[in-house]
């Protein structure tokens, strides 16, 4: 006997919304029934299916689980009330616009008992799947730092956060993700240089739980488009370009040189370099695949709303330390001290 296709509803029409529309379209064994956009729909984008302007309207169609990829700041009182329906929700990273908000968010859907999950796409990304895969497997050895660089154009669609929460997120993600650890202390500036009331730019430093050094330089600033990730390691370097999803691997060298002026370096020399052939199915589908297979209660992966709550409180230490200019030490996950424990001024 075959399963009825899901019911899928989808809040936000934007640029991310639409691509969730685009992918919920066709996807197997979902039906997109419903879409909740206040602008409605000029461009097409929601295909068949229904075009409402209420969040009740859209929960009236009888939805099996909700898309939400609306503006951050809304992401609290659209999941409150998915979750107060009884709707699984897969919630557009950032999880919320705060902390408190993020940790209503999870305790909301863990008292319904309901599935949910944050849409950190980078985790779907083939080039960090392989990457993670790699490291897990031991082939890096002891891993040393984690370097990321996302650069680009100003995106004018984004108004209500700046660039730590809206792209350093998946940095903050995708770090802890590949590497297993989380994030122990962090220190960090910002500027602001486009006119908008948010941060443009930010540098981080820091380290995670088992030591190993973290970088992030991330900004709306630059007309040169860069999404960089290389975790280097004590047999290496492994570099990601999740733009391409191509995977690199940078091996330590191992013949001896007769080059008597670079003999004298007594550090890590250049030794092969690798480019793996990996396959590279697109991370949005792979994401909706995941949660559409959750949904029905099958074993997979997706990013909890747990995890998504620690990304937000990893941010907000960066943002903290900017303000203060000071190193920020994180709470362990699961205590119940403060995210923020402790902040020491640096002179």
């Amino acid at each position: 006997m075959s399963r009825r296709p899901l019911r899928a509803g989808l809040i936000g029409l934007g640029a991310m919304g639409r691509n969730h529309a685009r992918v919920l379209s066709s996807l197997d064994g979902v039906d997109l029934v419903g879409v909740l956009d206040p602008a409605g729909d000029p461009t097409g984008a929601a295909r068949n299916a229904r075009v409402v302007a209420t969040l009740a309207e859209l929960i009236a169609l009888r939805l099996d689980y909700a898309v939400v990829a609306c503006p951050t700041a809304s992401h609290e009182e659209i999941g409150m009330a998915l979750a107060d329906n009884g709707v699984p929700a897969l919630i557009e990273k950032p999880l919320a616009h705060s902390v408190p908000a993020a940790q209503r968010l999870v305790d909301a859907f863990d008292r319904a008992g309901l599935v949910a999950g944050v849409g950190h796409i980078e985790r779907f990304n083939p080039a960090l799947q392989s990457l993670r895969a790699r490291l897990e497997s031991g082939e890096l050895g002891e891993v040393f730092q984690v370097v990321t660089r996302r650069q680009g154009p100003f995106p004018h669609r984004i108004a209500d956060v700046g660039v730590v929460k809206d792209l350093a997120t998946h940095d903050i993600d995708l770090t802890s993700w590949v590497t297993g650890h989380d994030y122990a202390s962090v220190s960090s500036r910002t500027v602001s240089k486009s006119g908008r009331p948010h941060e443009d730019m930010v540098c981080v430093v820091g380290d995670l739980s088992d030591g190993t050094l973290v970088s992030h330089l991330v900004n709306w600033l630059s007309p040169h488009k860069e999404r960089f990730t290389a975790v280097t390691g004590e047999r290496g370097c492994l570099v990601a370009d999740t733009l391409t999803a191509d995977l690199t691997f940078h091996a330590n060298g191992a013949v001896t040189t007769e080059w008597e002026a670079l003999r004298a370096f007594r550090g890590v020399a250049e030794g092969d370099m690798v480019r793996y052939a990996i396959p590279k199915r697109e991370p949005l589908l792979v994401e909706h695949e995941r949660f559409r297979d959750a949904v029905q209660g099958k074993a997979t992966e997706i990013v909890t709303l747990d995890q998504g709550l620690r990304t937000v409180e990893v941010a907000e230490a960066v943002l903290d330390s900017a303000r203060r200019k000071a190193f920020v030490e994180l709470r362990t996950p699961g205590s119940p001290t403060p995210a923020l424990a402790m902040v020491t001024q640096r002179s």
